[in-house]
C-alpha cells in the first residue's frame, strides 16, 4: 500500500521529472515554431496534460528503472497527445504510436479480442524497450536514437550512410530527412520547455502527486466491461481510459489478467468482486465451423443477426469464413471461459457475399477484340485473357467460343401478355382472345 502521507509521496512529480532532464536543448526556428504552437493552444495543452497526469507517474517510475533520460517520459505528449487510443493516418496506434510489425517485435498482441499497442503498462514497457535498444544501436546518441523512434532505423542508417559517403560527420542536424523526423526532437524539446518553464506558456500545471495514479488488479475468470466498471464505480468510459486495450464488451482472464483501476477504486473493486453472486461474463467465444452468412451464423450461435454483426464487427455483404472466432451469448450448455489459445489466436476472416462464377462459353462477334467482349459481359479483358491463354493484343476470329467465367445469371419469369389478334386478310375475320402464354426468359451465356 502506498502511504499517501510520506514525505516522497507529498513531493511534487513535476519537480521530479524535471530534475531528471539531462539531454542537451536545442534551440533555433523549429523549436520557436512549436512553443508558438502549444502557446496558442492553451486548451489543447490543458486537455493533453490532463491525460498524461493519469499515466506520467508510471512512466517515470519505468523510465528510471531502467536509467534512460527523463526527456523520453514526455514523448507521448508529442507521439499521441497521451491518448492510448490514438491512431495515425499510417495506422500508428496507442500512446507510443507503435506500428503493427515493430509492435509485434516487442511482444504486444494483436488480434480480434485486444490490442497491447492500446494497453498502458505493455505498451510503455515495449516504447522503452525499444528506446533503450535504439540507445544502444547509436552509441547514445540519443538525437539519433529519437530520430529513428520516429523515422525508423533503417531510414536512418542510409541517412547517416550517405553522410559517411560525403564524409560529414555523423550528426543528427547534418542528416537529410523528411519535415515530420526534423520536427520530431524540436517538438520534444518545445514540450520540454513548457515543463520546466510553463508561465512562457500561460499554462498552469496540474498538480500531480508523488504516488501511483492506478492500481493493477488481478481477475481469475472472465468478467464483463460493464460489469468490472460497475464494480469499481466508475462508468464504462472512464473504465475505458485506464484498459483501452481491451476490443470487446469481454476482458478475458486468458489474455488480460488484470485490470487498470484508479488507485481509489481498486479496494472497492476487490471487494465488490469478492461479494458478488450474479453471472459474472454474458459472453464466450467459439470457432465457426464452416464458412457461413451472417443471418446462417447468428441462428448457429442462438442471437438475432443484428446483435452477431454488432458486437463482431462484421460489416454489410460480407460471409464469415469457417475457423473464424465469434464472441456469442452464454448458455447454460456453453458456460465456459474463453481458452489461452483462442484468447491469444482468435481472428475474425470475412469474404465478399458473391455468388460462385461459372464457366460460360461466348462467341465472338465480328469487330470483337477481348476489350469489347469481356465489356459485354462485366468482367476485365486481363481476365479474359488469363482464362483463354490469349495476350491482350490477339486478333479474334468471329464465331470463335471463348471461356468467361460469370456470375449465374437471375431467372426472371416473363410477363403474360395476350397474343394480339390476327390480321384481316381479304375478308373481315373474327378476332378472338387466345389463352395468355407464360415463357421462361432464356438465359444466355
Amino acid at each position: 500500500m502506498v502511504d499517501f502521507q510520506s514525505p516522497e509521496a507529498q513531493q511534487d512529480l513535476w519537480q521530479r521529472l524535471r530534475a531528471r532532464l539531462v539531454l542537451d536543448n536545442l534551440d533555433g526556428p523549429r523549436v520557436d515554431k512549436w512553443e508558438t504552437f502549444y502557446a496558442k493552444r492553451p486548451d489543447y495543452v490543458d486537455r493533453m496534460l490532463e491525460r498524461g497526469s493519469r499515466y506520467l507517474f508510471h512512466i517515470v517510475q519505468e523510465v528510471e528503472k531502467r536509467e534512460l533520460p527523463m526527456e523520453l517520459a514526455l514523448l507521448p505528449f508529442i507521439e499521441s497527445a497521451f491518448n492510448p487510443e490514438s491512431q495515425s493516418h499510417a495506422k500508428a496506434v496507442g500512446m507510443w504510436q507503435f506500428m503493427s510489425a515493430t509492435g509485434k517485435d516487442f511482444s504486444l498482441k494483436q488480434n480480434l479480442f485486444r490490442d497491447d499497442r492500446r494497453d498502458v503498462l505493455a505498451s510503455t514497457r515495449a516504447a522503452l524497450d525499444y528506446l533503450a535498444q535504439l540507445g544502444r544501436r547509436y552509441d547514445g546518441d540519443w538525437q539519433l536514437a529519437l530520430a529513428a523512434y520516429n523515422w525508423g532505423m533503417g531510414n536512418v542508417d542510409r541517412a547517416l550512410k550517405q553522410l559517411e559517403r560525403q564524409r560529414k560527420p555523423r550528426q543528427y542536424a547534418l542528416m537529410k530527412m523528411p519535415n515530420e523526423t526534423a520536427d520530431y526532437l524540436p517538438k520534444l524539446q518545445a514540450v520540454k520547455n513548457l515543463v520546466l518553464r510553463p508561465d512562457g506558456f500561460g499554462v498552469q500545471l496540474p498538480p500531480l502527486a508523488n504516488h501511483p495514479y492506478f492500481l493493477s488488479v488481478n481477475i481469475a475468470g472472465d468478467l464483463d466491461v460493464e460489469l468490472a466498471a460497475q464494480l469499481a464505480g466508475l462508468t464504462p468510459e472512464r473504465f475505458r481510459q485506464f484498459n483501452p486495450q481491451m476490443n470487446k464488451p469481454l476482458i478475458l482472464a486468458a489474455a488480460s489478467p488484470q485490470v487498470l483501476l484508479p488507485y481509489e477504486n481498486a479496494e472497492r473493486f476487490v471487494g465488490a468482486l469478492a461479494d458478488y453472486t450474479g453471472p459474472k461474463a454474458s459472453w464466450t467465444a467459439l470457432q465457426l465451423p464452416k464458412t457461413m452468412k451472417p443471418a446462417e451464423a447468428a441462428k448457429w450461435a442462438g442471437m438475432s443477426e443484428a446483435e452477431l454483426r454488432e458486437i463482431n464487427r462484421i460489416p454489410p455483404r460480407m460471409n464469415i469464413k469457417a475457423g473464424s472466432t465469434l464472441l456469442v451469448p452464454r448458455t447454460a450448455q456453453r458456460d465456459h471461459d474463453v481458452s489461452e489459445h483462442l484468447a491469444d489466436t482468435a481472428a475474425l476472416a470475412l469474404a465478399p457475399d458473391a455468388p460462385a462464377r461459372v464457366a460460360t462459353k461466348v462467341t465472338v462477334r465480328a469487330g470483337d477484340t477481348l476489350s469489347t467482349v469481356a465489356r459485354r459481359h462485366g468482367v476485365t479483358p486481363a481476365q479474359m485473357a488469363d482464362w483463354n491463354k490469349l495476350s491482350l493484343t490477339t486478333r479474334l476470329k468471329t464465331g470463335t467460343q471463348l471461356t468467361a467465367y460469370l456470375a449465374p445469371a437471375k431467372k426472371t419469369v416473363a410477363s403474360a401478355k395476350p397474343k394480339a389478334p390476327a390480321k384481316a386478310k381479304t375478308r373481315p375475320a373474327k378476332v378472338t382472345q387466345t389463352k395468355a402464354t407464360t415463357q421462361r426468359a432464356k438465359v444466355k451465356g
